[in-house]
């Protein structure tokens, strides 16, 4: 099965002495290893309708491609995953304790023009991915298999015990992101606290991320980590026969490299440019979709998602596609400090929205993701009635050829409101991650 998994985690530093804490309806709960643990949410009721999505939507997808060549630049060779919803939801989350140009610089980053309507437009548009959760058992229609699609999305927070959060800020992220804080002490055992939050996350990924935070990434000086983790599973819509499968050759950047190939034959949504062509797999029930693009040469200029999304028609298609599962793994602060908000990195920083106790500032921005795809998919059937009427027939079409043999750059979105919920390029599919 397809599976695609990812998470960031924003981990805010400061050094000051502890306040009693503040907020709402305070619970307690019972860890992995039997520790028991507080957690804090905030007084407002999480909001699940009435919210417009397009703006995040848009600002995702504008952020994901800025993001995206910052990302290349780093590493032209290297394979490349990242999900660029996850990693603005995280921002946009600790945007919600920012202010003066701590606050501009990271709304400018994240391609957000109104700040003050993005948490209701994040809010109302993973609402709306919420709304992909299918699963058919297609026996009961006299086929076979499960059609399904599952996508989580899961914020929380992680504060340090005693320290005063804002009320307004825990109502904010408990209204629009549904996340709650969790009392950890970093002071007297950051570890323990390092080891919770990766428990959190391998649950909520299923193990795909069995640890997102090393060693020393959470510290003494830790007060506060903001938490977004993204869980995928899709079935193709038309899945890849596996007796088709057969080895093939694919131009990777270091030399020619053996690698699983896909092939199937039937109508999809097509394009192609000044020297690219893509092509668009759909996933079960026709919401999210694989849109892939590739270059007839190494050194052409691939499109934009956007420029790729609006010039698709419905062709005939002939595809030879490589089967691939990668992982990256990095700490995004340099590259978001160049994009246009260092000052959130700095003493200058303005967090004050969060608390007023003590002064925060990001110490790290740690994103890791990992994808796999593979023929897996399952077969859909249904009844439907086709009245047919004579009429001369038309002449056979012509199947467009692509074979992605080649480097390419992939965008896993969602139709509806077009958000780009994992991006990357693959330069060496048989690089498997670990």
């Amino acid at each position: 099965m397809l599976r695609r998994t990812f998470l960031s985690v924003l981990a805010l530093a400061a050094v000051a002495p502890f306040m009693d804490a503040c907020g709402g309806e305070s619970t307690t709960s019972t860890t992995t290893t039997g520790t028991r643990r507080s957690s804090l949410r905030g007084n407002a009721t999480h909001l699940t309708a009435g919210a417009d999505p397009k703006p995040a939507s848009f600002a995702i997808n504008a952020f994901a491609q800025k993001l995206f060549e910052r990302l290349v630049a780093l590493d032209p060779t290297a394979n490349l995953v990242f999900s660029p919803a996850s990693i603005a939801i995280a921002l946009t989350m600790t945007s919600a304790g920012a202010k003066g140009p701590t606050l501009e610089e990271m709304m400018a980053v994240l391609q957000i023009a109104d700040a003050s309507a993005i948490h209701r437009s994040m809010n109302g548009l993973t609402n709306s991915l919420a709304a992909l959760n299918q699963s058919v058992d297609n026996t009961t229609q006299g086929g076979t298999g499960t059609s399904q699609v599952e996508l989580s999305i899961a914020n929380s927070l992680w504060g340090q015990a005693g320290l005063a959060f804002e009320q307004a800020f825990l109502d904010l992220l408990s209204a629009d992101y549904d996340a709650g804080l969790e009392l950890v002490d970093y002071k007297s055992d950051p570890e323990a606290a390092r080891g919770a939050i990766n428990d959190r996350v391998k649950k909520q990924t299923k193990d795909r991320i069995p640890q997102l935070l090393a060693q020393g990434t959470i510290t003494a000086d830790s007060r506060l980590t903001l938490v977004n983790a993204i869980y995928l599973k899709a079935n193709w819509a038309t899945k890849f026969s596996k007796d088709l499968t057969t080895d093939g050759s694919f131009a990777a950047p270091a030399g020619k490299v053996t690698v699983s190939m896909m092939h199937r034959t039937d109508r999809v949504d097509y394009a192609t440019g000044k020297g690219w062509q893509a092509v668009d797999l759909p996933y079960a029930f026709g919401r999210l979709s694989f849109l892939v693009a590739v270059g007839d040469a190494p050194d052409v200029v691939l499109p934009t998602g956007d420029e790729v999304f609006g010039a698709l028609e419905n062709r005939l298609v002939q595809l030879t596609f490589p089967k691939f599962d990668i992982e990256t793994a990095t700490d995004l602060s340099s590259v978001l400090s160049v994009m246009g908000m260092p000052t959130a990195f700095t003493d200058s920083a303005d967090f004050s929205g969060m608390t007023a106790s003590e002064k925060l500032v990001i110490s790290s921005v740690i994103h890791q993701a990992n994808i796999t795809v593979d023929e897996e998919g399952t077969e859909a059937a249904a009844a439907t009635a086709v009245v047919m009427e004579v009429t001369s027939a038309p002449a056979p079409e012509e199947p467009v050829v692509l074979n992605v043999d080649r480097p390419f750059t992939y965008w896993l979105r969602d139709a509806v409101t077009n958000t780009i919920v994992f991006m990357g390029r693959v330069n060496d599919p048989s690089a498997t991650r670990s």
